[in-house]
């Protein structure tokens, strides 16, 4: 059945001053990333008011998580868009995003000053510290499910690896061009799988031109928030080795402690990780710069959802489209693995090392909350910054 073709608003018609006040009060309670969105989302949409059915809802996780771009905002727009279309859908996501977009840009410019207090300095470097260590840890969560949706076959489980191994190697080594090696693993899947009835469109990801960028700063901090919105597949990790090349190594809006900083601010405040690229964006040109780059990261999950919202189920049940992800998934994972040796190359400093290691222990062998990991990192940073411990970048 086609679950979302019906109508653009084809769920009961919920009041858009509710939408703002239950998708902004999400906005603001939202730390921990998509996990503790989803939780929300659910347990407002299907469990206490009944908005959505249960299958509704998990419909709606599956058909955002084909796409690129931030999953959870995503989810929260599509549901917005199910209760009142695209009214319901700009009202939510807005509404969901804004909230720490405010904080974020608070906290940029309080951790990127010049001039910051010696504590502000010592809990960046602290929660920059454990950044690798967070990355390491998304991505051994998702493995059990990629793995399983590879499949039992010798020759699946293989490939599995191979793509896995490859976005690994790819976000350690190659920077910019994570995105063709996610594309090529997806394409050969594809046509693995699809051999008989291979035409162009099995590739159906965005390999986008590179263009010029001598186009002045504003228009380089677009680009970098276009790649931010429109390739990060498989969630925000995947895109920060792109993103940490543009800003520290190609525009150099940023050393790569202060990248370190940005990475933690968008994992320790509410609402989606991508808003990461907002802090890129205010290095790069202050609050012009940061509004400009989370506006364009988070436009193509708007255009995904109410151009497509109702196309989601044939899209769910393409067989070109399954099989491209079950390449590029894989791969995606192996690239929020990789992402953590640039990561964790770019500490300055020795004692961030035993910090990195600590938080490598509460996450992956305790099995803690990232954000009390982030939160413990920092104040770690503080004690040492004022025990004397060098900060500086």
């Amino acid at each position: 059945m086609d679950t979302f073709a019906q109508s653009d608003t084809p769920g009961p018609r919920v009041a858009l001053r509710t939408i703002a006040f239950e998708w902004g009060r999400i906005g603001c309670i939202g730390f921990g990333g998509p996990p503790a969105h989803i939780v929300l989302l659910r347990a407002l949409c299907v469990k206490r008011n009944r908005w959505l059915t249960e299958s509704e809802f998990e419909d709606g996780i599956a058909a955002t998580n084909l796409l690129p771009g931030p999953a959870s905002t995503q989810l929260a727009i599509f549901c917005a868009w199910r209760l009142r279309g695209r009214a319901g859908a700009l009202v939510g996501g807005l509404c969901f995003i804004v909230p720490g977009l405010v904080l974020i840009l608070g906290l940029s410019a309080l951790f990127l000053a010049s001039d910051a207090p010696l504590w502000v300095k010592g809990a960046a470097a602290g929660a920059g510290s454990a950044v690798a260590a967070v990355a390491a840890h998304a991505a051994f969560s998702l493995v059990p499910a990629s793995r399983e949706r590879a499949g039992t076959g010798r020759g699946a489980r293989a490939r599995w690896a191979g793509y896995l191994l490859l976005g690994g190697i790819g976000a350690a080594t190659i920077g910019p061009w994570l995105v063709l090696a996610l594309i090529g693993c997806g394409v050969a899947e594809a046509v693995i799988r699809t051999r008989p009835r291979i035409t162009g469109s099995a590739a159906g990801a965005p390999i986008l031109a590179f263009p010029a960028l001598t186009l002045g700063t504003l228009a380089a901090v677009a680009w970098v928030g276009l790649k931010v919105g429109a390739l990060s597949y498989g969630g925000g990790f995947v895109i920060i080795p792109l993103m940490q090349h543009d800003a520290v190594h190609t525009y150099h809006w940023m050393t790569a402690p202060q990248f370190l900083d940005a990475v933690a601010l968008g994992q320790i405040t509410p609402g989606p990780v991508v808003q990461t690229v907002a802090v890129v964006g205010y290095a790069a040109a202050g609050i012009w710069g940061a509004l400009l780059a989370a506006a364009v990261a988070f436009a193509p999950s708007f255009a995904f959802i109410l151009l497509g919202g109702r196309h989601f189920d044939r899209l769910r049940h393409d067989e070109r489209v399954q099989a491209f992800l079950s390449g590029a998934g894989p791969a995606a994972i192996g690239a929020i693995a990789g992402a953590a040796i640039p990561l964790g190359l770019a500490l300055t400093h020795l004692w961030q090392v035993g910090v990195l290691a600590t938080a490598a222990l509460w996450l992956l062998a305790a099995g803690r909350s990232v954000v009390t990991a982030l939160l413990g990192a920092a104040a770690l940073g503080v004690i040492a910054a004022l025990a004397g411990a060098p900060v500086g970048g």
